[in-house]
């Protein structure tokens, strides 16, 4: 598959190839035991999950301290954790309350050599574990809104934080509600595997008085 993950643009070293084609083998096997993903998508792992989640890698190429919420089924968390392995400066923290899915992170992390841990929690809860993140991401979480009010406590402790969320179609509508409650610099980033999809990059969040 690494040439499908250049036909959309996005360039990885021979040992990331490697680490993603082995996610991938190991992602399909725990998918046909457990409710990973939306079942009709799994057919789609690579280009629907897999490259969608590598379109991080070109909005922020550089290393730094991650944490992803709602890491579920290992989009983007995990495949973030696998482009940071070759980077010692670099670590994930994948935020997830299900322990079967907690299980599959863990051992996804262990198989590719991923830079990160897991932690079997509530997002409430991460807050007061994970401190001075430089990026947060999330997937098929929750509205804008809603995963302003999660990240909040981060971003008035880290001025610099900067957050990065894949939406779909009704990315506009989720923009327009949060812009009632929130004040935030945003850059939409095209898809290149969705049409109507975008990956928002948001920073200098504060909660409007």
């Amino acid at each position: 598959m690494k040439s499908l993950v250049r036909d959309y643009g996005i360039d990885v070293s021979r040992e990331t190839q490697a680490r993603l084609e082995r996610f991938a083998d190991l992602f399909l096997k725990w998918a046909a035991r457990i409710n990973l993903i939306a079942p009709s998508t799994i057919e789609q792992v690579w280009a629907r999950h897999i490259v969608d989640s590598l379109q991080i890698r070109n909005i922020v190429p550089q290393p730094g301290r991650w944490i992803d919420i709602g890491s579920g089924g290992g989009f983007p968390g995990i495949i973030t954790a696998i482009t940071l392995a070759e980077s010692q400066d670099a670590w994930i923290d994948l935020v997830e309350s299900n322990n079967k899915k907690c299980s599959f992170l863990r051992m996804a992390l262990t198989e590719t050599g991923g830079r990160g841990k897991v932690h079997p929690v509530r997002i409430e809860e991460a807050v007061k574990l994970l401190t001075a993140p430089d990026y947060i991401s999330a997937r098929a979480l929750a509205d804008l809104d809603a995963l302003f009010g999660y990240v909040m406590p981060w971003a008035e402790t880290n001025p610099d934080l900067r957050l990065v969320f894949h939406k779909g179609r009704d990315y506009q509508a989720e923009i327009d509600k949060a812009r009632g409650r929130w004040d935030f610099d945003l850059i939409k980033h095209q898809s290149v595997v969705e049409a109507d999809s975008v990956i928002l990059e948001i920073a200098s969040l504060t909660r409007r008085v």
